[in-house]
């Protein structure tokens, strides 16, 4: 089945040769439309690049991690869609098909996989940046829910050393110039945390360094890059906490952060446009993103 109207600029495979912390396995990658287009299972992770026309091009670029428990991805409700909606406001949309530590590939450090796949995609995209005419230093990043929590994890956590070299491209920087976390997974912690995405990642019975080390809000610093935050207060799969503890992580550490937290919006709304508050948030997002 064809799921893009809009055909991708490209479809570039992360890891060069091997894949690491990945073994032999006869898991196969699940890609269907069910309400929405899930994928499951990844195999061999990619970036799908979207670029605006060169008429209207900005030079920037957003890459889109979708959300999902860390046991799928919303594909095209947090990927695709919005790599389209931006290329028709002149950004680049780049989706990342990022690995899940569910998997029975997985061979050790599942909780490292996800990183690892997110520092290597935005060095490709910087090292593509003259190729795709993208300016190396405009090129935000965009989670919701899980991927929210990859993202950030990528916001903090940009110069950690999860992988080993691979080509040129591991010489450029892993860290984003701005972030957006939608109704994010932000911290490990149990009275904060959603519950699946956790065990998914951390596993059943992590060790109080692992809740720490990947609870964004503990890792926060001085280099953590700008942020824009977007929560609805009555989300009952990821508590609004994730989002007002991480702002004030922020808020401490005078990183330039934008917080918008509404009323009403549960969990997953993507682009929300049916919803009479939360329709618009798309347009104040680019508003913000167009100041870094």
């Amino acid at each position: 089945m064809n799921f893009n109207a809009v055909a991708q600029d490209a479809v570039i495979p992360l890891w060069p040769n091997s894949v690491p912390n990945q073994k032999v396995s006869d898991e196969q990658e699940i890609d269907r439309m069910e309400n929405i287009r899930w994928v499951r299972n990844v195999q061999n992770p990619v970036i799908e690049v979207y670029l605006p026309s060169k008429a209207i091009n900005t030079k920037r670029a957003v890459l889109l991690f979708p959300g999902g428990g860390y046991q799928g991805l919303a594909y095209n409700w947090e990927g695709v869609d919005f790599a389209k909606t931006f290329n028709a406001k002149g950004v680049a949309g780049i989706v990342v098909k990022y690995r899940l530590p569910i998997s029975k590939s997985i061979s050790e450090k599942q909780y490292e996989v996800p990183l690892q796949d997110a520092q290597r995609a935005i060095r490709i995209v910087r090292s593509k940046a003259k190729e795709w005419e993208i300016d190396p230093e405009k090129i935000g990043i965009m989670g919701f829910s899980a991927g929210g929590h990859l993202a950030s994890s990528l916001g903090v956590h940009y110069d950690v050393e999860v992988y080993p070299y691979q080509d040129e491209a591991d010489k450029f920087s892993a860290r984003p110039n701005s972030m957006a976390l939608i109704y994010p997974v932000i911290s490990m912690q149990s009275a904060t945390t959603h519950g699946g995405s956790r065990e998914s990642l951390l596993g059943k019975n992590p060790s109080e360094e692992l809740i720490s080390r990947f609870s964004s809000e503990k890792q926060v610093n001085m280099s953590t890059p700008p942020t824009f935050l977007l929560h609805a207060m009555d989300n009952e799969a990821v508590p609004v906490e994730n989002s007002t503890l991480f702002f004030e992580a922020l808020r401490k550490n005078k990183i330039p952060t934008t917080s918008h937290i509404y009323p009403t919006g549960g969990h997953g709304f993507a682009l929300a446009l049916d919803h009479p508050l939360l329709k618009n948030w798309v347009v104040m997002y680019l508003d913000w993103l167009n100041t870094f």
